[in-house]
């Protein structure tokens, strides 16, 4: 008997999140549309020159944690904050949504990781990350227990970039398949594929990872192709199960010779794609954690990213379950 459905593992990140315009991005050389990783000192400048913001607990598999939750799901979380006011407003956050959160607070210094967003008319996200806290994350921090004892162990690609994360993944996922469990990654940014291609291919054609997220973008960064279809072929062969969304044009999950293909849902105004693909991979591993098929677990993740998108933050504020099955997908 699973104690969790999904353990997820990440950057334990607040995000401060505003609104600006193109040339804002292009005055302060931010990367439009990608996480760019930045020290103390440029945190600060970048805090200074926001405009009226929005605090919100999030990273990435934070808020996939979350919507999991959301959606009635057992979900843990393993991520680092420091024991400082913004880390004790992220353990109250993820808590009292219900996920399970006991990971140890660094006692001093860096600070707990924050993320400032810039959300352009569009709604696209820029985000600019001071890890702080998130570097201290090693195999210390792994608890046994959970790690067996969640169905599928889900992990951020950003995890990559702090070193001693790398050792608590393999961790993780050596107890996870020792217990007969599974182990997902999200590939999370082009920009952080690229920087680590070659590792996330050993980590998906060596089995340490079973079911992959991407979007289009980061598939074909993997592949190092322009083509969609050169990159979905490719990833098929490479991993038991790998579901790529394509914003507006849904998502395709592939497994084996198996292709299922996914619309999006109908929005009313795309306000914040802030948390889309998080929330996309809550509803895939939720309705895969019930024993769904592809196709209805594919449905939910489309039906939870199609909700945040449409409110600042990357974390549903309707309940997603109760809206799930207003929708008849529960």
């Amino acid at each position: 008997m699973s104690q969790y459905d999904v353990l997820c593992i990440g950057n334990a990140i607040v995000d401060i999140i505003a609104q600006c315009d193109d040339a804002f991005l292009s005055e302060n050389g931010i990367v439009k549309g990608a996480m760019n990783l930045i020290d103390a000192e440029r945190a600060e400048l970048l805090y200074a020159r926001m405009g009226p913001a929005i605090e919100a607990s999030g990273g990435s598999a934070g808020n996939t944690a979350a919507g999991v939750a959301g959606f009635g799901g057992r979900a843990a979380y393993f991520g680092k904050v420091a024991d400082d006011e913004l880390g004790r407003i992220y353990a109250h956050d993820i808590r009292a949504q219900g996920v399970a959160f006991d990971t140890t607070p660094l006692p001093g210094e860096p600070p707990t990781a924050r993320s400032m967003i810039f959300v352009t008319p569009d709604g696209e996200r820029s985000m600019n990350t001071y890890l702080g806290a998130c570097v201290e994350l090693g195999p210390e921090d792994v608890e046994d227990d959970k790690a067996r004892g969640a169905k599928v162990t889900y992990f951020e690609g950003y995890l990559w970039d702090p070193p001693r994360a790398k050792e608590a993944i393999r961790l993780a996922a050596a107890h996870a398949h020792q217990a007969g469990r599974e182990v997902s990654m999200t590939l999370s940014d082009p920009f952080c594929v690229d920087r680590y291609r070659d590792e996330f291919l050993e980590l998906m054609r060596s089995g340490t990872v079973d079911i992959v997220f991407a979007n289009e973008s980061e598939a074909k960064s993997l592949y190092r192709t322009g083509s969609f279809e050169t990159a979905l072929e490719a990833i098929r062969k490479d991993c038991r199960i790998a579901a790529v969304t394509r914003s507006e044009l849904g998502s395709v999950i592939v497994r084996g010779d198996e292709t299922v293909v996914i619309d999006a849902v109908r929005i009313e105004e795309l306000v914040d794609t802030t948390g889309a693909g998080d929330l996309y991979a809550a509803g895939f591993l939720h309705g895969y954690t019930a024993g769904l098929g592809l196709k209805a677990c594919g449905d939910l993740g489309s039906f939870a990213a199609g909700l945040v998108i449409q409110q600042v933050g990357p974390r549903p504020r309707k309940n997603l379950r109760d809206e799930a099955r207003r929708a008849g997908l529960l």
